[in-house]
């Protein structure tokens, strides 16, 4: 249990406790009774009994006092109790603002930002000539896989971290993760391009930029500084855009991906919340600080011991290992949806870049819609009147983000297929896989943002290491295998979905 499910309205100090015993009054009989009316209506408003029974724990009551005070066995029998003698009641909620009310366009920013970089493979194209590799695929391709890869991994693993610090307040530890974390990023991503061989000479220098601007995105990114990181990628996105109408020197491209990736450097040295210490440690102090998408910052004091030992030693390194493992398997499956049947021996006309695109494009509204997903179950949580309902609620407002989301992901794709030249047409197989693609990574996001990351980074990971099996050993047409990978880890990620949120207590 997580403590009380009745938090007090944003901004209050303590959580819920259970009234002390009156002193005016008879006694009551039955000790069931006499807490029924401390309780004041708490038992009354639940859709659960394990609501009451998170209450009863949170106030400190051990299943021996419960025992030898009720006669029960333990916290959870008591709330079962509680739960069937008194009648549901439920007030109406105050008006409180919605915490997950996010702006659409600082979303659709993000999924422009996220796609933006691979404008520079436009940019840099000339100086990647040369034979295509051993799998027809463009001379430098797998060098710069390589590095994409890793930086994935670290990526996702990186801003967990980072994120975490920030969700206790200490902004001088979040930099020091990124100052940390953002260079051995680099390294490794530069370490696993030229481990590569035979790619050409200027892609070794492409990846290792490659790999540098991934760690300064993370710093940016992390700290809210996408319009930065936007007029960073200014010059690189211009001069690609130029390139389709106009053959520019390569000095000039070469300049013009320079200037991006220094500047996006230049402004992540910048931001690196280092001289925050002295104010994040006196927070500490104080209390836990913590910023809700679209309220300002609301304190909570730390009541628990658990709580206050936590944001002293931090969080543990390898709670940010599965959201690594959950980048390394979308970022293959996507991977796989752009070049698997290339991979798999088939003719380099066969890359299907525009779903690799319409994937990284949609997600800023598919961040916009797990938020809307968030604020929808927010709302159901406080018009339901059964468990039943609320799960009603929920599978209706899940439907219908997905849905959404899939048609977006569809637009793009079909609009990315037409835009881009020779592209390969969007047959039925295509298409469906691409949907399923981006129903796996919604709801993997969505699980994600529960805290479910291991189970979603388990479906996601198998699934990549099931495609690159059949990829290895030449199983199944390649078309069919991505097809039925990706139903199979959608209907696994879906059936998580409806179980591990279908109860109102994953949603406090």
């Amino acid at each position: 249990m997580s403590g009380s499910l009745w938090l007090k309205t944003p901004g209050g100090d303590t959580l819920p406790a259970i009234p002390r015993p009156r002193r005016a009054g008879p006694a009551a009989a039955d000790p069931i009774d006499e807490l029924l009316s401390r309780l004041d209506g708490l038992a009354a408003a639940a859709v659960h009994p394990d609501e009451i029974a998170a209450v009863l724990e949170s106030d400190g009551m051990t299943d021996e006092y419960i025992r030898l005070t009720y006669g029960r066995h333990d916290s959870f029998a008591l709330a079962e109790e509680l739960y069937a003698r008194v009648p549901r009641s439920f007030p109406e909620p105050e008006d409180t603002p919605d915490p997950w009310k996010v702006s659409l366009t600082a979303c659709l920013l993000r999924g422009v930002i996220f796609a933006l970089p691979g404008l520079a493979y436009l940019l840099g194209a000339p100086l990647l000539d040369g034979p295509p590799d051993r799998l027809g695929l463009p001379a430098g391709t797998l060098t710069l896989l390589a590095g994409a890869l890793i930086g994935w991994v670290w990526d996702q693993a990186l801003s967990h971290r980072a994120y975490s610090w920030l969700g206790l307040g200490d902004r001088a530890a979040a930099g020091r993760t990124l100052l940390a974390g953002a260079p051995a990023g680099s390294l490794l991503g530069t370490a696993a391009a030229m481990a590569v061989p035979g790619g050409p000479p200027f892609s070794y220098a492409f990846a290792a930029g490659q790999a540098v601007y991934v760690g300064a995105a993370t710093v940016l990114l992390v700290l809210g500084r996408e319009r930065l990181l936007l007029a960073a990628l200014g010059p690189m996105a211009a001069g690609a855009l130029l390139v389709l109408f106009v053959d520019l020197p390569v000095p000039v491209r070469t300049t013009l991906l320079g200037v991006s990736l220094l500047a996006a450097c230049t402004l992540a040295a910048r931001e690196l919340p280092l001289a925050e210490g002295a104010r994040a440690a006196a927070a500490r102090v104080r209390g836990w600080w913590v910023r809700r998408p679209g309220t300002g910052p609301v304190r909570w004091q730390m009541l628990r011991g658990a709580e206050e030992e936590y944001a002293a030693r931090g969080p543990r390194l390898g709670e940010s290992v599965p959201y690594g493992v959950f980048g390394l398997g979308t970022g293959l499956l996507v991977l796989y949806a752009a070049l698997g049947e290339v991979l798999a021996g088939g003719p380099a006309e066969a890359v299907a870049a525009p779903s690799a695109v319409a994937l990284t494009l949609s997600m800023g509204p598919a961040e916009w819609l797990l938020h809307r997903f968030r604020s929808g179950s927010l709302a159901g949580l406080r018009a339901a009147r059964s468990p039943r309902s609320f799960r009603r609620r929920m599978l209706a407002t899940l439907a219908q983000c997905l849905a959404v989301y899939l048609v977006v992901l569809l637009v793009l794709g079909v609009s990315g297929t037409l835009l881009w030249p020779d592209a390969p047409a969007l047959t039925g197989a295509r298409v469906s896989t691409l949907l399923l693609l981006g129903a796996v990574m919604w709801t993997g996001l969505l699980l994600q943002s529960f805290g479910a990351v291991r189970p979603a980074a388990v479906v996601c990971a198998s699934a990549a290491v099931a495609q690159s099996l059949a990829l290895l050993t030449g199983l199944g047409q390649p078309r069919l295998v991505q097809l039925a990978v990706a139903g199979a880890a959608a209907a696994a990620l879906a059936a998580l979905v409806c179980l591990l949120l279908g109860r109102a207590t994953a949603h406090r």
